[in-house]
């Protein structure tokens, strides 16, 4: 919660130049442009995630895939 209200302050120093969103250090404004490069993009649905594992438990959407699973009662989860 710290870091989202970072987003309502002026401490939000780096600045997307495509879609104006803000960010409070250069590494997360990096991760965003990602979306803008479609540099992790789904080759299903065309939508497009900040990182490889992002993009990697996206997919499990359409593979049905849930390599998670519950111990006691054997219910199975994608992430």
């Amino acid at each position: 919660m710290k870091r989202h209200k970072q987003i309502h302050t002026r401490d939000t120093l780096y600045s997307c130049t495509q879609c104006e969103k803000r960010f409070t250090n250069q590494d997360y404004l990096k991760q965003h442009m990602n979306v803008h490069s479609r540099k992790y993009k789904c080759t299903e649905c065309g939508k497009c995630f900040h990182s490889k594992q992002d993009l990697t438990v996206h997919r499990r959407i359409h593979s049905g895939e849930k390599p998670f699973e519950c111990t006691v009662c054997s219910k199975r989860f994608t992430t």
